[in-house]
């Protein structure tokens, strides 16, 4: 049995030789960088592939932008700042790509639109035609001739005579308050006028290695632009701002939780066992366990999430449970034991502890997000290393008789004698009822909250400077929009051209400023087809306006039928294929999916969206065939919701099936194991009605974790069910304290999800190693089976 032990020891000490090699292959050598991406943390929308392709789409297009506004109240001090921010990011022209804003440039996003005049109008061009008589375009036209405010002039009048062009080039202007102005571009309030400065990142936004080397560079412009006019003011925004302050967050929040569990782990162990080798060994246990996950989850998934790390951290309060079992039962054991037989004295006990363990870590496996999946995947693999160091490696390392006990063990084994007893008496029903009483009227103040936004909380200033520039530059929301499908991209523009006007009365009562569509810059065939119809039939047929104006310049009718010609050559319709080429179409291509799934989809984006119009809108597209809202905040917000419910289901089914594992060894006494809890469980529910959290996901997915390790205390308890001996006491409070120190500090994270996490754990946790030792059977003596007797022979 003992060469046995030793062969399973070496091949162990293989495994984790190649655990160590393959983690400083991983960091060293391929130095992987975590994901900090958010979004990967949510579910995958896999009933529509093309909904889910349309929200990609929209973020796509917003994760590698940058917008930078400097400010101030005179334009020259707005440029000059500008200059010197810019001066800074030319000199790394690598990270970035931006457009120059000249003649040339304006002239270049014209050119398509320029051959192509004659079928572009805006609606209420098309209203004045069919309405006014040629005498009003006549006039109209000599009004854009001979006056100086006679509108936008774009090229020679007799290209554009009756300004139908320039007024459909200013309506597309209005889709944004940004104007070009001395070669940059220009916005502004009430009190400042800013320069924009928009950027395309060329880096991954979500690369540590892209932040650690774009926002010092950001920084230095900040002060160079500072330096050129002290109070210029600079609003950023941008998806790599948020990621490095997730990534700054998340890495902190893993440094406190890490080193605050392995403190308070070396600390306890210390006061313990009065001596550096136990801690020595958990530490070994719980560095396995990393080493394990980290590159089984590689291998896995080919990635990991900075938030499966910072709750991985939490994994040291739960995988040094095994390490401490063994040890105190060591402590308190004959030292002319030896360690193989203990150990097979205590491994059914290790086992259900373990079992259970990982129950309540696949069940977060089972939600639809991959980030949690991930995180519970690593955690439980991180469980199953440090269980097997303990199991192949610590008979060996630790002798029978080498462990001593510090005064903590006899102060807190004597505490044990205080704690009450669940009898069959009155005592104990008072106490059933009063916490029946508080326990409901607790949970009965429970409410909900589902909201997705829970996910990550950014810094106020980023909050801020988002808001300010969203209301500045009058820019749509990226997660509320309509998906416009269709059998081919002629279906798509007009579905959206109908959807635009079924808009039209929310923006004139102010739910909205407009809408962003493809429409816009290339309306259907069929619509372009109507306006040249339209055209043709009021000033360009004869005796029609063009005629009426050439007699109002003293020109012939030869100079109309020139000028007739010329406006029929800009007269073929735009296809959405020639716009998708040209420059100009760059600011609008993420609206325009193409043909995915067999079909044709776009988005219609919506600008100064007011949030309480949400309903309005949902309703304005119902009915329409081809016309679907997404609201992807609520969408997710409702996964969230039914995935809590479902969660709250799974729990109850746990506690089935962890009943039926404990069965066949507890017998009658299971429900011992089990209630302790399942009351903490009921308690920290109450105390988040009492203390006014709303229920979410987050705190049932903790209460799945709280039945994995809080039935590990009842487990230690009911193995040693005898007053008298004060090792599983002694057990479950290192465990407990421990994992107190790990979930428990969950509760500092500034990301709302976390923190419920981690409170719902450090009042379960407390909770159940309060009530433990209150399960204990009375007057049932120890019962070693057949197999131990036999090893301590």
């Amino acid at each position: 049995m003992k060469h046995q032990g030793r062969l399973l020891a070496i091949a162990w000490a293989l495994v984790v030789a190649l655990l160590l090699a393959h983690n400083a292959y991983l960091w060293g050598v391929k130095r992987i960088a975590p994901e900090t991406d958010i979004l990967a943390l949510l579910p995958v929308q896999e009933r529509d592939p093309v909904l889910q392709a349309s929200f990609t789409h929209m973020v796509d297009a917003a994760q590698q932008r940058l917008v930078v506004l400097v400010g101030a109240p005179d334009w020259n001090d707005a440029r000059r700042a500008a200059d010197a921010y810019g001066a800074v990011l030319a000199r790394h022209a690598g990270l970035f790509a931006a457009t120059p804003i000249d003649e040339q440039t304006q002239n270049d996003w014209l050119a398509l639109f320029q051959q192509h005049r004659l079928t572009l109008l805006t609606p209420p061009q098309e209203a004045q035609l069919r309405k006014e008589t040629p005498a009003f375009w006549r006039d109209s036209a000599l009004s854009q001739l001979y006056s100086p405010f006679g509108g936008p002039k774009l090229g020679a009048w007799q290209d554009d005579p009756f300004g139908l062009f320039g007024g459909w080039v200013q309506e597309r202007a209005q889709e944004t308050p940004v104007r070009p102005r001395d070669g940059h571009l220009f916005v502004a309030d009430g009190a400042r006028q800013y320069v924009l400065l928009p950027m395309t990142l060329t880096v991954p936004a979500f690369s540590l290695a892209a932040q650690e080397t774009v926002l010092p560079l950001l920084a230095q412009a900040q002060a160079a632009a500072r330096q050129a006019v002290p109070d210029v003011e600079i609003i950023s925004a941008g998806v790599i701002l948020h990621a490095a302050a997730a990534s700054s967050q998340a890495a902190g929040e893993m440094s406190t939780i890490g080193l605050g569990s392995l403190a308070g782990i070396i600390l306890l162990t210390w006061l313990t066992f009065r001596s550096v080798k136990p801690i020595s060994l958990i530490l070994l246990s719980i560095g396995i366990g990393c080493l394990g996950a980290l590159s089984v989850c590689w291998l896995l998934f080919g990635r990991l999430h900075l938030m499966t790390l910072v709750f991985g951290a939490s994994l040291i309060g739960v995988a040094q449970d095994y390490g401490i079992y063994f040890l105190c039962n060591r402590l308190g054991a004959d030292p002319a034991l030896d360690s193989r037989a203990l150990l097979r004295r205590l491994l059914p006990g290790l086992c259900l502890t373990l079992l259970a363990a990982v129950i309540g870590y696949m069940g977060l496996a089972l939600t639809p997000f991959p980030g949690l999946r991930h995180m519970a995947v690593f955690s439980a693999l991180g469980l199953v290393f440090a269980w097997l160091t303990v199991v192949f490696w610590f008979p060996m390392l630790v002798r029978g008789g080498t462990l001593r006990s510090g005064a903590l063990v006899r102060r807190y084994g004597a505490a044990r004698a205080y704690w009450p007893q669940v009898r069959a008496n009155r005592a104990t029903l008072l106490c059933v009822l009063a916490f029946a009483v508080l326990a409901g009227a607790g949970m009965a103040r429970l409410g909900v909250n589902d909201d997705i936004r829970l996910l990550q909380t950014p810094p106020a200033h980023l909050i801020r400077d988002q808001l300010k520039l969203s209301k500045l530059l009058d820019a749509p929301t990226p997660v509320q929009f309509y998906l416009v499908r269709g059998d081919s991209a002629e279906t798509v523009l007009r579905r959206e051209e109908a959807l635009k006007r079924r808009l039209q009365p929310l923006i004139e009562q102010r739910h909205l400023t407009g809408v962003q569509a493809m429409s816009n810059w290339v309306p259907s065939l069929q619509s372009q087809q109507a306006r040249r119809a339209l055209l043709d039939d009021t000033i360009l047929k004869p005796g029609g306006a063009l005629d009426l104006l050439a007699r109002s310049v003293d020109e012939d009718l030869a100079w109309a039928d020139q000028v007739r010609a010329q406006l029929a050559q800009a007269g073929a319709p735009l296809l959405i294929d020639d716009f998708l080429k040209v420059p100009a179409s760059e600011p609008w291509r993420h609206l325009w999916l193409g043909e995915v799934q067999g079909g044709y989809a776009s988005i219609v984006a919506l600008r100064g969206m007011q949030y309480a119009a949400i309903p309005l809108l949902a309703q304005a597209g119902a009915g329409m065939p081809g016309v679907q809202w997404v609201d992807k905040v609520a969408e997710i917000s409702s996964v969230l919701g039914r995935y809590r419910i479902y969660m709250g289901a799974v729990v109850l089914g746990a506690y089935l099936v962890v009943f039926g594992l404990l069965m066949p060894r507890y017998g009658r006494r299971t429900w011992r194991v089990l209630a302790p809890t399942a009351l903490a469980s009921l308690a920290a529910l109450a105390l988040l009605g009492y203390l006014g959290q709303p229920l979410q996901l987050f705190h049932v997915l903790a209460l799945m974790l709280l039945l994995g390790v809080g039935v590990d205390y009842g487990i230690f308890m009911q193995e040693h069910p005898e007053q008298r001996n004060h090792t599983p006491w002694l057990a479950v409070g290192l465990s407990a304290a421990n994992t107190l120190l790990s979930f428990g500090l969950l509760a500092l994270s500034h990301t709302a999800a976390l923190q419920a996490f981690g409170l719902t754990m450090l009042i379960g946790t407390a909770l159940v190693w309060l009530l433990s030792p209150c399960f204990v059977a009375p007057d049932l003596p120890e019962q070693p089976d057949a197999a131990d007797a036999a090893g301590v022979a």
